[in-house]
């Protein structure tokens, strides 16, 4: 697998936000949007095992498996590998790929883009916002429903997305606000 990091953080955001969590982040993308925090030009080839045993060196048992697009390489032995391990996996997807038979995953975060979502199940839906027009993601069945403020690296841009943010979240209660707290508190 294309592997563009391992590491051990907390998880900023979403319904998991604070947890201790072993991020693996893919390398590769099926979508190029303008706000990505990955560099897709860098990897390394891992196996599976090395990428059990490099998960298995951190005290953490939550896994974040991200990108780039995990869908493009996720594997059920991998999965299985890691549930075998003691790991509780969370996969955070654009949903465009659906989840690969026999794949056992125990949170799925979509965060859709410009494309159809293909998951049969989603447990959180999380929306980049920047006051597009939010019906469009009335179609998709989630456990819960996120809204994080885009991130235009401009500190008053960002302030006004954010208090866009916050009113859609008042006045359409569904809707949680989800902030990027890593980048708040400094860590990865």
């Amino acid at each position: 697998m294309r592997i563009n990091e391992i590491f051990y953080s907390l998880q900023g955001e979403g319904h998991y936000c604070g947890v201790p969590a072993v991020f693996v982040r893919t390398s590769g993308c099926n979508l190029r949007c303008s706000f990505c925090d990955t560099q897709h030009e860098t990897y390394t080839e891992m196996t599976e095992t090395e990428i059990v045993e490099a998960v298995c060196q951190y005290p953490a048992r939550h896994v974040v498996i991200t990108g780039g697009e995990p869908m493009l390489q996720i594997t059920p032995s991998l999965l299985a590998a890691l549930h075998a391990r003691g790991c509780y996996v969370q996969i955070e997807t654009n949903g465009t790929i659906p989840l690969p038979d026999d794949c056992q995953v125990d949170w799925v975060t979509c965060s859709p883009k410009h494309s159809p979502v293909r998951l049969d199940h989603i447990d959180e839906l999380k929306v980049v916002y920047q006051g597009q027009d939010m019906s469009q993601y009335d179609i998709y069945e989630a456990k819960e429903y996120r809204l994080q403020p885009l991130d235009t690296q401009s500190e008053a841009h960002n302030r006004d997305i954010l208090s866009r943010t916050i009113d859609y979240c008042l006045a359409h209660p569904k809707w949680k606000l989800s902030l990027q707290t890593h980048k708040m508190i400094g860590v990865r």
